[in-house]
């Protein structure tokens, strides 16, 4: 045993030799025989049978229930018929590409990253409705040479007249896209084509954007993000869709419109494919948005994500003879991939490689271990997106969706139109279990406008819960009376409601009117404190109690302190940043009314209920107003 001296000072004790035999087993692990050329070590479901023409071979499933042996009965008819089933071994002995460490023009062997992605796709292809993928990758192991190849295998071998688009977001995409097709198709082995048709790569009708593959009849259509233009009046098959997360995003086209024109002309089911591929660039951008999306379920295309660690190359060999001082010079981060199953080689090049950036937060979003860390690009992000993403685990569908409305003297659900009531708890009555506070940010009235949000939250004891939301566009004198019929129904609930915006609006008379209908109707209704000795209806939101709510709810995010049923309010969280000239807010095109009317009412909760001496005092009876000796008085003042 050897004694290892943490960062913090503290000591703690590990076995050297205990640590040195379990790295040996996980880079044996890793040491997974794989020759594309038998089969072994391959993707997908294969049996191991013996062809004459080729020895004992790995072949997949589905070839050897369609394909008698014994009809394989000369190498030629052997190589024709397995690269219809064996993408693998199609690049070993087809595929040719340039090698980026030599330099030379070598058949493609596919590297771990690759099979990876390679298993999902065939997995997709061979359940016969169409490949979809969302592809979120660290860098440099070659994810769109795999998918460009895969599209090309499918034109080559499997489908005639099938066409393809490849989009990126340089013009430099269209002439690297037409280097590797001319050298695949240069160095294709004649013999295995299924007729004498030479295969060449022509421009297509004088349009420089779309090529043909001569002897096949399949289109290649290249083009940047404005790739609409190109799409239009051709049918697609096939489209590969790069580097999504920097599309540009302007008033006049923005990634959503090209992939919609996409779409449009994409067939669909049997051998279609579309991918979208990227690195990371910030979060609540379309790629970003697209990526929660298919994490949740919530479209056709399938998340998968490459981390750094599964690449080869990011690797540096250890000397059992260092691994003593080699891990104490680990930080805690560093110790926490040998946790997750990293190597000591592979921790080893990660400990070397952040020595050349600034920050270790560059280094994850180049380098991300997960897709957390992949989008945490900004910097600016308030809330810890590793707490976000735990915090997923408890979102859910609501038990009841609706509106509230009175039936018979008593409150119902009704779900009816569009529901815009989300109710995850109904109220309970006992008061040391639960004490709610509503919190209400008004929006706008048009489609476009802010969302006016009324957030329920139980709070008991230290833990609070989101237990029921209400968001939507509506007349604010209508909103008043939801959030009075809301926090009703949560047995008389607090109400707070950020009134920045019917105080801006007050001298129209209406606003002013719903302030006082507000204090006329529900007594149990937050008022601060105003000069010199008065009180207004209404949470005002300025740069002083702006930063007092985010700065709770961070501290609320980060301890584990909040239960959140919602992912619209996790997202929200996301992308709420710290902006460069000063305040918080949503990045650009985004919103953040849940954000704010749960922050709100998760501060005043916090005064309030230490004011008093028991929480069970928390003032929820329709008389309960704030006082002069309460803290909110002299905390949420007029500025």
């Amino acid at each position: 045993m050897d004694k290892i001296e943490k960062h913090d000072n503290t000591e703690f004790t590990i076995d050297v030799q205990a640590l040195a035999a379990e790295n040996r087993s996980r880079n044996e692990g890793l040491q997974v025989p794989y020759d594309p050329l038998t089969g072994e070590g391959c993707c997908g479901e294969r049996r191991l049978v013996s062809v004459p023409v080729a020895g004992e071979v790995w072949l997949p499933v589905p070839m050897l229930s369609e394909v008698p042996l014994d009809m394989l009965s000369d190498e030629l008819t052997y190589q024709k018929t397995r690269i219809k089933y064996d993408f693998e071994y199609w690049c070993a002995t087809c595929a040719t590409v340039r090698d980026k460490v030599s330099g030379r023009n070598v058949k493609l062997r596919l590297n771990a990253p690759q099979r990876h992605v390679l298993a999902d796709l065939e997995r997709q292809r061979l359940a016969g409705k169409g490949v979809r993928m969302i592809l979120l990758k660290a860098r440099q192991w070659g994810g769109s040479t795999l998918v460009l190849m895969y599209m090309a295998w499918i034109q080559l071998v499997l489908q005639r007249n099938w066409n393809s688009i490849i989009c990126g977001h340089k013009r430099s995409t269209s002439s690297v896209i037409k280097g590797m097709y001319t050298k695949l198709l240069q160095h294709y082995p004649k013999q295995l084509l299924d007729d004498d048709k030479p295969l060449e790569f022509k421009t297509f009708e004088g349009n420089t954007n779309a090529k043909i593959i001569t002897g096949r009849d399949c289109l290649v259509l290249m083009g940047t993000a404005q790739v609409d233009d190109v799409v239009r009046g051709y049918d697609i098959a096939m489209a590969h869709m790069s580097e999504v997360a920097f599309w540009p995003s302007s008033t006049m086209r923005n990634p959503e419109d090209v992939m919609r024109s996409v779409d449009g002309s994409l067939l669909v089911g049997g051998l279609t494919v579309e991918v979208l591929e990227s690195t990371a660039n910030g979060i609540g951008n379309y790629f970003h948005n697209e990526w929660l999306l298919s994490v949740n379920g919530e479209t056709d295309k399938h998340a998968v994500f490459i981390p750094w660690y599964e690449i080869e190359i990011y690797r540096l060999p250890v000397d059992e003879a260092e691994i003593a001082d080699l891990w104490k010079s680990f930080d805690d981060y560093e110790r926490n991939l040998w946790r997750i199953g990293c190597t000591l080689e592979m921790i080893k090049w990660y400990h070397e490689k952040r020595k050349s950036y600034q920050s270790h937060h560059k280094m994850m979003a180049e380098f991300p271990t997960n897709s957390t860390e992949a989008f945490s690009t900004s910097g600016r992000c308030v809330f810890s997106l590793s707490r976000l993403d735990a915090m997923r685990a408890q979102c859910c569908e609501p038990l009841a969706k609706g509106e509230l409305k009175k039936v018979n003297g008593k409150w119902r659900i009704i779900d009816e139109g569009k529901p815009r009531l989300k109710v995850w708890k109904m109220p309970t009555t006992d008061r040391l279990e639960s004490k709610y506070v509503v919190g209400v940010d008004i929006g706008g009235r048009s489609a476009s406008a802010d969302y006016s949000v009324i957030s329920v939250i139980d709070c008991h004891d230290r833990i609070c819960e989101t237990v029921a939301q209400w968001r939507g566009h509506i007349d604010h004198d209508l909103l008043i009376e939801k959030a009075i019929a809301i926090a009703s129904f949560y047995n008389q609930a607090l109400l707070v409601v950020e009134s920045n915006t019917l105080e801006t609006h007050a001298s129209d008379g209406k606003s002013a009117y719903l302030l006082r209908r507000l204090k006329d109707e529900y007594s149990n209704v937050f008022r601060r404190k105003t000069e010199p000795h008065g009180f207004k209806v209404g949470f005002q939101t300025n740069v002083l109690t702006k930063a007092q709510v985010v700065n709770h709810l961070v501290t609320m995010v980060r301890e584990g302190l909040l239960v959140e049923h919602d992912s619209d309010a996790i997202d929200e969280m996301s992308w709420f940043e710290e902006r460069l000239g000063g305040g918080f807010g949503a990045i650009d095109g985004k919103h953040d009314d849940m954000v704010m009317s749960r922050g709100i009412a998760l501060l005043v909760n916090h005064v309030y209920a230490n004011t008093y001496s028991n929480c069970s005092d928390f003032p929820t009876s329709s008389n309960s107003t704030p006082t002069d000796s309460t803290p909110l008085d002299t905390v949420f003042t007029n500025q």
